[in-house]
């Protein structure tokens, strides 16, 4: 069949066309590639998937007798349910950017009427679509676009926050591993210095109160040691599920303590590099441009309800024309809209600002946390160690020649050994120390590229909008 575009049907198709035709104009969306972005933020060897179904309540590692810290955080960070929440989050936004870009779907009306006297019938056709929405799809279509890529930030921020738990939950293991075989030999020395004790007030060269005081604090040194066993298994029950065996055994061997190095860069350059690279500040400015589009969309409002298109009846012949229809804003003048609408900007604004300084604030914590940190453990280990050393080593030498007895000598040791023991709570410091900093500015991969010298623009403190 011809149709001229002179004729309804004719008519009709351009006016269709020319909808469709609008409707593909619109910019072609590029989805974020969410997986690749958690792995190079928080250095996963592979993308991260989303996944369709929910994980078993246990997912089994394969390897229950050694859990090295780079095997948990590709556990952590491939399981954790919290993440692919967030990544579930992303495909959300992806279908709504896509759902953005299309228009409403044309209205086609017909109408008949049949003459009650007969004669011919009488036909209306009419094929409209909201105006409204035409000129919102820009701006709709940008909103959501940056909500798409504010979720992917979002979904990295929860990657981060997975594998910084993640270390500090190894770190905390690690840390109660070393500590209760040091609380063990404290208490087999005490048990030393108990049963000395006893045998001098039998034989009348002390008096019975040394014996109880000892046992006393002999007692209270079972209570610590039970105290850190409940506390060693809870650490590790906490680490079983950040790797999704919240059932397993959870008696791994765990690597030892990695080396530490004082933060070469300053305070400054940790600050512009965390401006500029947390996910969080990034999703503040996406979702604070996706307010002004929002604002832009409510300042549309009066047009609502509004429909363009076409309209032909045909009663002696056919009549052709366009049809506009536009609500009269008697009523509703937009004003409470446009005062949401500013007022969600405004609060973004502020969010935006309190986000920036909340991220400033955990820089320098936990910048000035690794370097005491880094003080303290270099002055133990190099320092206070040693010297407690060389005082059990006198001691030693001094009870050898006769002239103190063995309680001194056990004293010292139990001296050393107190003083491991604060080694050990200062390696796990510094250990999470370092962990809140490369989370402070934006993970490990962001922390590597400043403290190599590779973060070229961390001489500027200000953020990127």
């Amino acid at each position: 069949m011809k149709c001229s575009v002179f004729s309804p049907v004719g008519s009709f198709l351009v006016a269709g066309h020319a909808l469709l035709i609008f409707n593909a104009c619109a910019a072609p969306l590029k989805a974020p590639d969410v997986g690749a972005d958690v792995a190079l933020a928080v250095g996963a060897p592979r993308s991260v998937e989303l996944r369709i179904e929910g994980d078993a309540l246990d997912v089994s590692a394969g390897n229950d007798e050694r859990l090295k810290l780079v095997d948990g955080i590709r556990l952590a960070v491939v399981r954790d349910a919290g993440l692919q929440v967030a990544l579930a989050r992303v495909r959300i936004a992806l279908a709504e950017a896509q759902q953005a870009r299309l228009l409403p779907n044309p209205i086609l009306s017909l109408v008949l009427r049949v003459p009650e006297g007969g004669g011919g019938t009488e036909i209306e056709a009419g094929l409209t679509a909201e105006l409204a929405a035409i000129l919102k799809r820009p701006r709709l279509t940008a909103a959501a676009d940056r909500r798409l890529r504010a979720a992917a930030a979002d979904a990295v921020t929860v990657a981060l926050d997975t594998v910084a738990n993640l270390r500090e939950r190894y770190a905390n293991a690690q840390a109660h591993d070393e500590a209760l075989p040091l609380v063990r030999e404290r208490a087999a020395v005490l048990d030393r210095l108990v049963e000395l004790a006893q045998s001098r007030v039998e034989l009348g060269e002390a008096a019975r109160v040394d014996v109880t005081t000892l046992r006393a604090r002999r007692v209270e040194l079972e209570l610590e040691v039970a105290d850190l066993e409940l506390r060693r298994r809870q650490a590790r029950l906490a680490l079983a599920r950040s790797i999704g065996e919240p059932s397993g055994a959870a008696e791994w061997e765990l690597d030892g303590w990695m080396p530490l190095d004082a933060p070469a860069a300053s305070e400054r350059v940790w600050i512009a590099a965390a401006l500029r690279r947390r996910p969080e500040i990034q999703s503040a400015v996406l979702e604070s441009a996706a307010l002004g589009d929002d604002a832009a969309v409510d300042a549309l409002a009066r047009w609502d309800g509004a429909s363009v298109g076409a309209q032909a009846d045909r009663v002696d012949g056919w009549a052709v024309g366009p049809a506009l229809d536009v609500p009269l804003p008697l009523l509703d003048f937009g004003d409470a809209r446009r005062m949401r609408a500013d007022a969600r900007i405004v609060a973004a604004r502020h969010e935006l600002v309190d986000v920036s300084r909340r991220v400033v604030e955990e820089v320098r914590r936990a910048h000035a946390e690794l370097l005491s940190s880094h003080a303290s453990l270099a002055r133990v280990r190099d320092e206070l160690i040693p010297l407690q050393r060389q005082r059990r080593e006198d001691v030693e030498a001094i009870y050898l020649a006769g002239q103190t007895d063995v309680t001194t000598l056990l004293l010292a040791e139990q001296d050393l050994q107190a003083t491991q023991a604060k080694l050990v709570e200062l390696e796990e410091r510094a250990a999470v120390a370092v962990v809140r900093l490369e989370r402070a500015v934006g993970g490990p991969a962001a922390a590597r590229d400043v403290a190599e010298g590779r973060d070229e623009r961390s001489n500027d403190p200000t953020p990127e909008h």
